[in-house]
This record gives C-alpha cells, sequence and structure tokens, in this order.
C-alpha cells in the first residue's frame, strides 16, 4: 500500500494551469508521490500530464461525475490514458436516485459502465459520503450499491470520514469490501463544541491502527489523504496527515 493525497483538499490552489504547477511542486517536497485528481480548474490533458511528470507526481486515481461517466465515456477514457490512470472513481451519485429504486437503477448503470472501463484496462470505483447509509426495507443504500452491482464491475472507495459520520464503522466497511477496493479515503474525525470535525489523520478519534490493517488484509493499493476542510493552511494539514502515515510505517 503507498500513500496518496486527493487534489480536492488543495482545490482552491489548482485552478489555473500556474497555479496547478506550483502546486504539484509543493506536494512532492512535503514528500507526495502520488495524487487523486479532483476539483481541478480547466487544463488541457496533456499539459496536465506534463506538469505532473516534471513535478514527479503518479495520478493513482481521479474523481469523476456519474454524468460525465454516462455523457462523455470516450473522452473521459482517453484522457486516463493519457494520464496513465488506472482507477476511475465516481465523486457522488444523482440527487435523484437517493432512493431504494434509485440505488438499485445506479447499481445496475455503474456495472455496465464499470464493465466498459475494465475492457480498457482501467477500473471503476465509488466513493461514499453519509447520506448511503439511510436504510431501505432494513438495507443502507451502499449494501444495495454493492449487492445489486456486479462486484468485477464496480469497487469501493471507502471515506473513514463519512462511513463513521453516517453511523457506521470504517474498519468493518473496509474488511465488508476486501478484494473489492483498491483505494481508501482517509480522513480523520474528532469533535469541536459537541460537533463532528474533519481531523488531520492520526490527530483525530477514529482508530488507524485498525483501519489500515484492516486495508491489508482487503488488498487496499492506495491510501489517499482527504480533508475536505481544514482548520488552518491546508499545505499544513496535508503535511501534518503525511508525516503520522509515514510514523505509522505507511510508504510513500
Amino acid at each position: 500500500m503507498k500513500i496518496g493525497l486527493t487534489l480536492y483538499t488543495l482545490r482552491q490552489f489548482v485552478q489555473k494551469p500556474a497555479d496547478m504547477m506550483e502546486t504539484f511542486t509543493r506536494v512532492k517536497k512535503i514528500g507526495y508521490n502520488n495524487v487523486q485528481l479532483s476539483a481541478l480548474g480547466r487544463v488541457d490533458t496533456h499539459y496536465l500530464k506534463k506538469m505532473l511528470d516534471n513535478a514527479g507526481l503518479f495520478v493513482c486515481a481521479t474523481h469523476v461525475s456519474y454524468d460525465r461517466l454516462k455523457n462523455e465515456f470516450d473522452k473521459v477514457i482517453e484522457e486516463h490514458e493519457i494520464l496513465r490512470c488506472p482507477h476511475i472513481v465516481i465523486a457522488s451519485m444523482p440527487q435523484d436516485m437517493r432512493n431504494e429504486q434509485g440505488y438499485k437503477k445506479f447499481a445496475a448503470e455503474c456495472s455496465e459502465i464499470g464493465r466498459r472501463i475494465l475492457s480498457e484496462g482501467m477500473d471503476l470505483s465509488y466513493h461514499n459520503h453519509a447520506f448511503e447509509l439511510m436504510r431501505y426495507s432494513g438495507k443502507t443504500g451502499l449494501d444495495i450499491i454493492y449487492d445489486e452491482s456486479d462486484k468485477n464491475c464496480l469497487f469501493a472507495e471507502i471515506d473513514t470520514y463519512w462511513i463513521q459520520y453516517g453511523g457506521g464503522d470504517p474498519s468493518l466497511w473496509i474488511k465488508k469490501m476486501k478484494d473489492r477496493i483498491k483505494v481508501v479515503h482517509l480522513k480523520d474525525m474528532g469533535i469541536i463544541d459537541n460537533t463532528p470535525a474533519m481531523f488531520e489523520v492520526g490527530e483525530g478519534n477514529l482508530n488507524w491502527q485498525e483501519i489500515i490493517a484492516e486495508c491489508k488484509y482487503s488488498g487496499v493499493e492506495w491510501l489517499v489523504v482527504e480533508q475536505d476542510t481544514c482548520s488552518g493552511d491546508p499545505f499544513d494539514s496535508v503535511e501534518i496527515s503525511f508525516k503520522n502515515l509515514l510514523s505509522m510505517g505507511l510508504e510513500a
């Protein structure tokens, strides 16, 4: 398993190509070798690849919208071929599908999209938030997604914070997805004034020893740091998370 960083955490610093290059250089200087592309501004994919190569960063995964995969499939594949990125991740699901029948339809459509992606030499995952842990006829929406989809065509990108926020157990969900999970989002949870809040990995209350053990058991390849909101400088936050993960014995 290797450490990565989703650029969503640094989204305000990757909106223009000039800012992207500076950000990539700073990320590499912290020690990251791998990034997940998310929330970048408009940029030519060939130029983006050149900037990433110059910074010495590998694109381990991306976040792509469900609608874009449905409507611009060939373009998405072309971009990932240029980037040489193996893992395409659906960032979230449409609001109007967040019901029992919608989850089933989403699972079926993702299976078909994932099947097409596999034929291109890549794979498809889904990134959860907390809303998928609402129950329908005794099952969570997330259970419906994975029970109703082809296990060979749709993988999981479990987000530790959002699973915990939704009342789930991150370790158990990672274990449940054994051999069906390539990427995990590492995001810690703590409390500020009796309200759940996002913290740097290792600075909150999640059981990282257990989470990382389950990641190893379940075949996870990429441990990707993500922090949607930071109390201070986001670059400081991603550096704290990186150093804490190194201290846990993980590789950059």
